[in-house]
């Protein structure tokens, strides 16, 4: 308390010092222009005289002014200060308290803002609203490594033509994206930006687009070049269409809804002119779909599953041994951002025509470049920030499209290993009515370029693949007593499998390994997983599912002998895995002496 006292008294005390030592100079301006006033010297000291008496009056006027004005500066001071009002903010009803929207961003929003923000959010997966409300150039944060701003580059770098692919993007997005590319990228290296349109039906990105390309225009004449598809073609052949009219040497596909960061270019051109047969790709950083606002990611290498799912996974041992996570890390795929020579793009095949939609093209590109040639690389000094959609825009379920395309991708280009993209998708191996369309022509371009087989792959990209060479069978597994019930994995976390209608989906996915080994929930595709292992715990009657490490570690009887449409046996206990009707008056699982009970696993491998 006394110190707050003490910082308020000082300044009261310097303004009336002040003012005490103005007035002491009033006094002797004034004493002096007296004295000049008595004098009678001739007449130049007259005329200098009355010249320092205009003046000395001018000065006792502005010091009156200065006084008066600092001694109301202290009156205001040592008045009481008058209550702070606060004004009380009226609450607003939340509209939509369970939209994802709405979980930690709005609260200031009015009723019709949440429903112009609501329906835009639904409209196109992310805050729209709020973007529409954002500068073209808002600033987001350096997130790259240190070293990557100290890094030098040549001068003399390849051009780049920057492709944005697009369907029924907010217009804000779109123009945040094209200012960012401008903002960041080098004149000297920026030879165009290409919007390609997949047939959207937005209004906005017609007249409203055109007039903001024409305001671009008075900066860069020509720079952004426009390509619309009459009919919705997928994002393959947007790529592709992109890629087809550019001229730059180098060429970046990228999505529309992203802000690109400081000096992302640089290290792309300068890696692409080191070595042209490399494919690159930049470091994501997320931008969230509610607030907009950006989440770093660390740098990691684009990876995929047997199901061709995209994932993120480390880099491989030795890119950490170099202690340097500004450097360039080998990938085994590419998420869908991609950065190539233009030439040497289309001399690899580009992209597959035949693939539909979305989704897959990136991991046919990745597996392709590295059996025909070139070789894939993650850039951590290049950045791009990247919404991350809450709903997408193509289908609103993606699994169909991916599926058809992933069993394209097996046909083209993984030999043997094929059917383990089927086993993902809980596929029969033979007959599984998809239509994956021709694939000559991509057979015949791998011929053409003379590709290594998959193995090879496996043995020197991406060892971490599981490649389930002892797989006997997979799917759901089925008691002949009750085939309306399927063997499921049952609560998560928990430890006990349950009978349940049967719906074929992840749960209820059982394989069968020819070590004896039952998983029950599904397959990891990578060796790095583990699986989760039926056991016979040895007492009780309840079965036990456990990750497959555990398992072996506790000395839990994980191993069975299995005959299609026979017994299911532990090979230590004997035990059996059966039915039987509980307490409760439903089926139930339980291990007990065999009973010659009989169980039928969906989809064959190997006869067992």
């Amino acid at each position: 308390m006394r110190l707050s006292w003490f910082r308020g008294i000082v300044p009261a005390l310097a303004l009336a010092a002040t003012i005490l030592y103005l007035g002491s100079i009033k006094q002797e301006v004034h004493t002096h222009s007296e004295r000049l006033q008595r004098a009678h010297y001739n007449d130049s000291v007259m005329l200098r005289g009355q010249d320092i008496l205009m003046r000395m009056a001018k000065m006792e006027t502005d010091i009156n002014k200065l006084v008066k004005l600092l001694s109301s500066k202290i009156e205001k001071q040592d008045a009481p200060a008058a209550p702070e009002v606060k004004k009380e903010r009226k609450a607003v009803r939340k509209l939509y308290p369970n939209s994802a929207l709405f979980k930690k961003w709005g609260d200031e929003l009015s009723e019709e803002e949440q429903k112009e923000a609501e329906d835009l959010y639904q409209r196109y997966g992310y805050n729209a609203f709020l973007s529409d409300r954002l500068p073209l150039n808002r600033d987001i944060p350096d997130t790259r490594h240190p070293r990557c701003a100290e890094k030098k580059y040549p001068e003399e770098l390849p051009t780049m033509s920057v492709v944005l692919i697009y369907l029924d993007e907010a217009l804000s997005i779109i123009k945040r994206a094209i200012r960012s590319i401008i903002d960041k990228t080098p004149a000297r290296l920026l030879k165009e930006i290409i919007l390609v349109d997949d047939h959207s039906s937005n209004d906005d990105l017609k007249e409203k687009l055109d007039e903001y390309i024409t305001s671009i225009h008075e900066e860069r004449p020509g720079l952004v070049k426009r390509v619309r598809h009459s009919e919705q073609l997928g994002l393959t052949q947007a790529r592709l269409s992109g890629w087809k009219v550019a001229t730059g040497d180098v060429v970046a596909i990228l999505d529309a809804h992203i802000e690109v960061h400081v000096e992302w270019a640089e290290p792309l051109l300068a890696r692409i002119k080191e070595d042209r047969t490399l494919i690159l790709t930049p470091v994501f950083d997320r931008v969230n779909y509610d607030d907009l606002t950006v989440t770093p990611y660390v740098p990691a290498a684009d990876a995929f599953d047997w199901a061709l799912w995209c994932m993120y996974e480390s880099f491989r041992p030795e890119w950490y041994a170099l202690k340097d996570e500004s450097l360039p890390g080998k990938s085994p795929s590419i998420m869908g951002i991609l950065v190539a020579d233009r030439k040497f793009f289309g001399e690899i095949g580009s992209l597959d025509g035949g693939m539909k939609i979305y989704g897959g093209e990136n991991v046919e590109l990745g597996i392709r470049v590295w059996l025909c040639g070139g070789s894939v690389e993650v850039i951590p000094c290049s950045k791009i920030a990247h919404i991350e959609r809450a709903i997408k825009p193509y289908l609103p379920d993606l699994s169909v499209m991916m599926q058809r395309n992933a069993l394209r991708v097996a046909e083209v280009w993984m030999d043997e290993y094929k059917d383990n993209v089927k086993i993902a998708w809980n596929l029969p191996l033979k007959n599984d009515g998809i239509d994956i369309g021709d694939v000559s022509e991509r057979k015949k371009l791998r011929e053409r370029l003379k590709c290594k087989p998959f193995q090879w792959y496996l043995d020197h990209v991406y060892p971490l693949l599981d490649p389930l060479n002892d797989l006997l069978g997979y799917g759901a597994l089925i008691n002949d007593l009750k085939p309306d019930l399927c063997i499921d994995q049952g609560a998560v976390p928990g430890n006990v499998p349950i009978l349940y209608g049967c719906h074929f989906f992840s749960p209820q996915r059982c394989y069968y390994r020819a070590d004896g080994q039952i998983y029950i929930g599904g397959i990891k595709s990578h060796k790095y997983n583990s699986n989760r292992c039926l056991v016979d715990p040895g007492l009780g009657n309840d079965p036990g599912l456990y990750e497959c490490k555990v398992a072996k570690q506790k000395n839990f009887h994980m191993l069975w002998d299995f005959k299609q449409e026979g017994a299911i046996q532990n090979r230590d206990t004997k035990r059996c895995l059966e039915i039987t009707i509980g307490a409760d008056g439903y089926y139930k699982l339980i291990i007990q002496q065999c009973t010659e009970q009989h169980w039928k696993l969906q989809h064959i491998v190997k006869d067992f």
